[in-house]
This record gives C-alpha cells, structure tokens and sequence, in this order.
C-alpha cells in the first residue's frame, strides 16, 4: 500500500504560490530569495529519491512538465522517469514522460493510487488537489519547508476544512538561513 506524502514550500503566513517562479504572482520565486543551505538541498534530493510516484493538480504538472524535461542530473532523472499522475478534468493527454491523466473523483482517485501504488506518492505544489487530500484524510505525511518570510498575499496552503484534523510532529530541523523543516504525520484524534 502506498503513502501519500505532501511536500510544500511555504512562507511564514502560510504562502505556498509561486516558491519558484514562473507563475506571473506578485513575489514569483520568492523562495530562492533565501538560501536553504546543503542541508536543505539534500533534504529534498532523498525526498525526492524516495519517491515512487508524483500525483499532481493539473496547474502544478504543467508547470513541472514544461521545466523538468529539459533539466538534467539526479533530482531531474528521478522526476522525468518516475510515474506521474495528473488530476484533471480539463487535461485530455499528458505529455511528460510516465504521465497519466486521472479525471475521476478526487478522493476515489487518490484512495485507488494508495491501494494500487507500492510506496511514497508525493505531491508537490498543487493547493487544491492538497486541500482536497488533507480535507478528506489522504494524506499520511506533510514535510513542510517554512521560509522566514511573511509575503501578505498569495494562495494559501491551507483551507477552511470540516473539522480539525490531528498531526503528529515528526521530525523538525533548521536548515540554511533559517529554513525550518517540519515533517508531520497524520495523528488520530486525542
């Protein structure tokens, strides 16, 4: 069975758009503003190797799909050959190597990707598709990178929810220029 894991770059108020440019907001790139030092970047190179699997929202896998297959080394041979699932309603045909387009349900998309995927399925970016999972209890792991910023605007990690939903910290470190890494867990209910 797999894991969905849900790895983001946020800012201190909760920002997750545009962390690495490309997407026209007001503070595009905004996270390389800030150095997260050789720690961080292995951080997110064994998360990356440790990944079997990208679910993505449709916006997020087509900023990915025009970046990544041009780049080269590691972190870019893992993200070009892996299997990528795009969820989508709108999208007809994935282009990116190992992509396949889901247009079912959400919930029932994701549910059959931990069923039928052996391993960690991560899922970068995509705030809707991630309000969705986290709303619908899909996600088993969050690693979140929180960068000493406040930017005051910008599409927010987290939504209005249901109800409260538990986590269970994990591990946490401080990385380069202050970077601070959380890694939670979902927690039953106390």
């Amino acid at each position: 069975m797999g894991r969905i894991i849900v790895t983001e770059f946020v800012s201190l108020d909760g920002v997750m758009e545009a962390p690495g440019g490309g997407e026209g907001f007001r503070y595009d790139g905004w996270s390389f503003e800030i150095d997260r030092g050789e720690e961080g970047n292995q951080f997110k190179l064994d998360e990356t190797r440790n990944s079997d699997a990208l679910l993505l929202g449709r916006r997020t896998y087509e900023g990915f799909a025009a970046a990544w297959p041009s780049r080269e080394g590691d972190f870019a041979d893992k993200f070009n050959n892996m299997p990528k699932y795009v969820i989508s309603k709108t999208l007809e045909k994935a282009e990116w190597n190992n992509s396949t387009v889901l247009s079912g349900d959400v919930t029932e998309e994701a549910a059959n990707l931990r069923r039928t995927v052996d391993g960690n399925i991560v899922v970068h970016g995509s705030a809707q598709l991630v309000q969705t999972l986290l709303e619908h209890d899909l996600v088993d792991q969050l690693h979140l990178m929180v960068f000493p910023v406040v930017l005051g605007t910008g599409k927010r990690l987290f939504g209005a929810t249901s109800d409260k939903k538990h986590l269970r910290l994990a591990d946490s470190k401080v990385v380069g220029d202050g970077v601070v890494i959380l890694t939670f867990e979902r927690a039953e209910s106390p």
